[in-house]
């Protein structure tokens, strides 16, 4: 824990944020920062929900502890609507309280004695939970990276995929596409590289596709749409963005029968084992929720939201390219990446929310990749974001 940096980088942010405030207390601050939903759960789920909480207060409704593993319907359900024809089976699915509750167990299956690649940038729990397990070394403050730690250096040289022919092997590569800050999808023709730089080097895939239902082109939603990948990748996936459920708690890992440790151990097997020791099972009333955004009115609730976002990224990316700005990201993603050639990101941060009360958060935060970048949230009220985009408008006009 000492050779964490001194707060996780939302903390900091919501930290600066306040201190803003303090400062300038009338300030209408518009947040586009930390990736939290803002419109409702829709009501066929809610009621879903609702529904399955009364039935608690009666006899014949009440249930205690459930499988650790989730309820068998649920998990079937995601076989049925997420992995259909891939060869993934409702045993294979483990339902938690989150994608991100699940970096942090299959970082406990991996344990201390492992090397980690992840691209740069990236979400930060991959790096900060590997910290916490011990297995990186000190921080580097000059090069802004922690000892034993592969950063695979993704931008819009690279197509914001990595030279893999540069990267040394590790065990375990944390790979998320489409990409948390970046918003970039990979291809099909990526994934396939990626499949084999892991096979080839006997690495474990973590695989986040918590953004998955985002993408609007023919980028794959799962790595398991991938020949071979059940052999060497484990996938994440959350119902936080498609439903908002970020405060819900409501997720998965996919966990292959066929993904083997290197002595021919199932590795669902271990994960089955700490999943049961460290957690009790997602609350049953949020599974009651997953059950009914995987029915076909669910599903459209679903689109309908993400669909919502969608729009919100339209307009922050017309505001930005108007400005004569470089964007990335957006088409299959919540975010808009936006770059400041030269300048610091936390600059940048600091200008936008000093002079337009507007939260964005620093490319940094997510890597030394990030630098000179601003990650720009769609996640808001529509008039926020117009809002928002009239007081970027008049910042860099």
């Amino acid at each position: 824990m000492a050779k964490l940096q001194a707060g996780y980088l939302f903390p900091e942010i919501a930290r600066r944020r306040a201190a803003h405030l303090l400062k300038y207390p009338d300030a209408k601050i518009i947040s586009l920062g930390i990736g939290d939903t803002t419109e409702p759960i829709p009501d066929v789920i809610t009621n879903a929900m609702g529904e399955r909480a009364h039935a608690l207060s009666t006899i014949d409704g009440y249930s205690g502890y459930g499988a650790e593993q989730g309820e068998k319907k649920l998990r079937s359900a995601i076989a049925a609507t997420y992995y259909a024809d891939l060869g993934i089976e409702d045993s294979d699915i483990f339902v938690s309280d989150g994608a991100k509750c699940d970096i942090s167990r299959l970082q406990v299956l991996f344990g201390s004695n492992v090397t980690i690649a992840v691209q740069d940038p990236s979400y930060p729990a991959y790096v900060d939970s590997s910290v916490i397990m011990g297995q990186t070394g000190l921080y580097q403050q000059d090069v802004q990276k922690y000892g034993n730690i592969e950063y695979m250096r993704c931008n819009p040289e690279n197509g914001f995929f990595p030279d893999l022919s540069t990267v040394p092997r590790t065990d375990i590569i944390f790979f998320c596409s489409p990409n948390n800050p970046t918003g970039a999808a990979a291809s099909r023709d990526q994934l396939t590289r990626l499949v084999k730089f892991a096979k080839d080097n006997g690495s474990i895939i973590v695989y986040d596709s918590a953004y998955a239902m985002y993408i609007s082109d023919d980028s794959p939603k799962s790595i398991f749409e991938i020949p071979g990948a059940k052999e060497v990748a484990v996938e994440t996936a959350s119902f936080s963005k498609y439903a908002g459920f970020t405060g819900v708690r409501l997720g998965w890992t996919v966990v292959p029968k066929e993904l083997l440790f290197s002595d021919g151990h199932p590795v669902a097997k271990d994960f089955n084992r700490i999943v049961c020791t460290c957690f009790n099972g997602a609350s049953n009333i949020a599974q009651a929720g997953g059950l009914a955004c995987l029915s076909p009115e669910g599903l459209k609730a679903m689109h309908d939201v993400v669909g919502f976002y969608k729009e919100n990224t339209e307009i922050i990316v017309d505001t930005f390219t108007s400005l004569g700005f470089n964007v990335y990201g957006a088409k299959n993603a919540p975010y808009v990446w936006v770059h400041f050639p030269g300048r610091n990101s936390w600059d940048v941060f600091a200008e936008i929310l000093e002079k337009a009360n507007v939260v964005t958060t620093p490319g940094s935060g997510f890597g030394p990749g990030g630098e000179g970048f601003v990650r720009v949230s769609a996640f808001g009220h529509r008039d926020n974001i117009i809002e928002a985009a009239r007081r970027l408008k008049q910042l860099y006009k």
